[in-house]
């Protein structure tokens, strides 16, 4: 792996794909992978003669050239606020995306999933939002759902968590019942700017506490104020140098709950940023250190330079894991990471630590998990 491989993903010259058969016979997938795409970024859209219209284009991570799909996607979800209609796109998980627009109603749109249909997109309008007593809902700091089917399962709860107090969930297919949200107050201050992830192994929401030494979880069929609370116990901590220990003191700190739906695991990934300069002059926030822990069922985090055949993808989506030998081209042990500041991969096996970015701004930094061809 090389900063070429994410370079040549981000030139002009891209890979034209006009159906999803041409990516069933694509080398980039392997006998158990056909129905399924590799996972992708979203890499931008191409205007089109049609106002406010224009062509997704995403880059599979295991191939060395974008991909221009003949799917067609509203540009403000690309471009905020382009178009007669503002849009902000907040988040995403399953490869769905969740929109804000002015009238302040959440939106589930499978814009960028790369093989949804364009001719009859979805779009799951979720109740208003509602603030409680000392939150907000104008900040959001990410959405995760429990299923990859908001708009026919009844299990499915997406979960919506907002910069400091407030977590609010939601059915989108509520059976007969008209859907609502169930919103909480967390008490402990820690999880206050955290992301919240769902774990399928244990059917929890789960957000990591700053530092990462504690770790909240909610019954989403009874979530309530009063979370489980975990102690998490560090362990096999590496002997880093004292310039080492002062660049992680300098730099902004944040903790990603992470699970492989393939083997189970469960990681805990603490990340270091630093305010950085682009090409432009503008001041990004830029990865500087990424480290790797497991979950054990004892509540230890166990630092690892070993993730088997996992490859990790963390960005503004929920993050997720796929085995590299599902997909050929891609090798496991590695993160790639896609924010507004950079955009990149580190090997967790290289010590000391060797991120490779680009720095940003990226507009849309959204990994897509693998989606069934068959949809």
């Amino acid at each position: 792996m090389s900063l070429f491989l994410i370079s040549s993903r981000l030139r002009l010259g891209v890979r034209r794909s006009s159906s999803v058969s041409l990516l069933l016979v694509s080398k980039a997938f392997s006998t158990n992978s056909l129905r399924q795409t590799p996972p992708c970024f979203i890499a931008g859209a191409t205007r089109s003669e049609q106002y406010g219209i224009g062509r997704l284009a995403v880059a599979y991570v295991n191939q060395d050239s974008m991909t221009q799909l003949d799917k067609m996607i509203p540009l403000g979800l690309v471009y905020n606020g382009c178009g007669a209609e503002k849009t902000l796109t907040i988040g995403a998980s399953h490869g769905w995306i969740a929109t804000l627009k002015g009238d302040g109603i959440l939106r589930l749109q499978d814009d960028f999933n790369p093989v949804a249909s364009d001719a009859n997109p979805k779009r799951i309008p979720l109740p208003p939002l509602v603030s409680l007593p000392h939150c907000q809902t104008k900040i959001i700091t990410n959405v995760s759902m429990s299923s990859s089917r908001p708009e026919d399962d009844e299990d499915c709860v997406v979960a919506v968590k907002f910069l400091g107090p407030q977590l609010s969930f939601c059915k989108p297919a509520a059976g007969q019942s008209k859907p609502e949200w169930t919103n909480i107050k967390i008490e402990n201050p820690c999880f206050f700017s955290s992301r919240v992830m769902y774990s399928k192994k244990d059917n929890m929401f789960r957000i990591p506490g700053a530092g990462g030494h504690l770790i909240g979880s909610w019954d989403p069929c009874n979530p309530s104020d009063d979370p489980k609370l975990h102690k998490v116990e560090f362990q096999n901590l590496p002997k880093l140098p004292l310039a080492m220990h002062e660049l992680m003191d300098s730099c902004f700190k944040s903790e990603h709950l992470v699970e492989s739906r393939p083997t189970g695991e469960t990681f805990l990934v603490k990340q270091y940023k630093k305010i950085a300069k682009n090409d432009d002059g503008v001041s990004i926030l830029k990865t500087e250190i990424l480290m790797v822990f497991k979950l054990d069922d004892e509540g230890n985090a166990v630092y690892i330079q070993d993730m088997g055949d996992l490859v990790m993808f963390l960005s503004m989506s929920e993050p997720f894991c796929v085995t590299a030998s599902s997909f050929p081209g891609l090798y496991s042990h590695y993160v790639f990471i896609y924010d507004y500041g950079d955009m990149g991969f580190v090997s967790v096996a290289d010590f000391p630590f060797d991120v490779v970015s680009i720095s940003g701004p990226h507009r849309v930094p959204y990994h897509i998990p693998p989606q069934d061809i068959e949809n």
